[in-house]
C-alpha cells in the first residue's frame, strides 16, 4: 500500500487528476508529456496498489480503496494532507474505603518516555467510540466495564520552540469500578490505582491529567480544547 513517505510525485499528480473527473485516458492523465514507458511505470504502480483501475472502456478510474486514499490529498500540493489523530482515552475510578481512586499508567515508551497519565490508544479504522474504549480497556489493563463518554478533548502539543508535535482529538470514556485482574506492567507501561492526591505528587504528569481529573465526576458530556509548550517529548 502507498504511503506519504513513497508515493512518487507523478502517482499523487495522477490520483489528484482522477478525483475530479469519471475516468481518464493515458494521453488525459500524462500532463507533462512524459516517456511512455516511465509514465507507465506509474500507472502499473497504482495498480499493483490497487488504488486505480482500468474501466471497461480502457480508460482508468480510482477504486474504492483509491478514492478514500486520494480524498486525504492537499490536491493544491498534492501531498496526503497530515490530520489530528483519533483516540480513545479511559478514565477508571473506584472506591476504596472512604477514598476514590484512579488508574494511572506510566509511559514507558517514545515519545513521553516516563510520563504518567490516563491510558489511551488510537481508534481502528470502522470502530465506534465505545467498541474502541471495551478494547483499549482490556488489551491495556485486563479490566472491563460500562464506558461513558464525557468528554472530547482537542489536544495540541507544541515544542518550546512553537513547533506542532502532537495534535489528538480524545474521546474520553469514564468507566466505575471496572472488573477483572489488572495487568500491572506490560510491554511500553505499568498501571497502578491511586488517589488525587497521589497522583498529584508525581513528577511528568502529562499536560491536561489535572483537568481531565476534576471533571471526571461532572454530569454531560463536555468539550474541551488546549495548545501546550511541553518538555519531554
Amino acid at each position: 500500500m502507498a504511503t506519504k513517505s513513497d508515493i512518487h510525485p507523478i502517482q499523487s499528480m495522477i490520483l489528484c487528476e482522477l478525483l475530479f473527473v469519471k475516468e481518464a485516458g493515458f494521453g488525459e492523465l500524462n500532463k507533462r508529456k512524459l516517456g511512455s514507458d516511465q509514465f507507465s511505470f506509474h500507472l502499473r504502480q497504482l495498480t499493483d496498489w490497487k488504488l486505480i483501475e482500468k474501466s471497461s472502456n480502457g480508460k482508468y478510474v480510482l477504486t474504492t480503496k483509491g478514492k478514500e486514499y486520494a480524498n486525504r490529498f492537499d490536491t493544491e500540493v498534492k501531498e496526503v494532507e497530515k490530520q489530528a489523530k483519533v483516540t480513545v482515552l479511559l478514565t477508571c475510578i473506584r472506591k476504596k474505603g472512604p477514598k476514590q481512586e484512579y488508574l494511572i499508567q506510566q509511559r514507558l515508551k517514545q515519545p513521553y518516555f516516563g510520563f504518567w497519565g490516563f491510558m489511551s490508544g488510537k481508534m481502528k479504522w470502522g470502530e465506534t467510540v465505545e467498541e474502541a474504549a471495551k478494547r483499549e480497556l482490556l488489551e491495556e489493563t485486563g479490566l472491563s466495564g460500562k464506558t461513558e463518554l464525557i468528554m472530547v478533548n482537542h489536544k495540541m502539543d507544541y515544542d518550546q520552540n512553537g513547533k506542532i508535535l502532537e495534535d489528538k482529538f480524545f474521546f474520553v470514556n469514564r468507566v466505575v469500578n471496572p472488573t477483572g485482574t489488572l495487568i500491572e506492567n506490560f510491554e511500553g507501561g505499568k498501571n497502578c490505582w491511586m488517589t488525587k492526591e497521589e497522583i498529584f505528587s508525581l513528577e511528568n504528569l502529562f499536560d491536561g491529567l489535572k483537568e481531565r481529573i476534576e471533571m471526571i465526576d461532572k454530569d454531560g458530556l463536555s468539550f474541551v480544547e488546549n495548545k501546550y509548550k511541553v518538555k519531554g517529548y
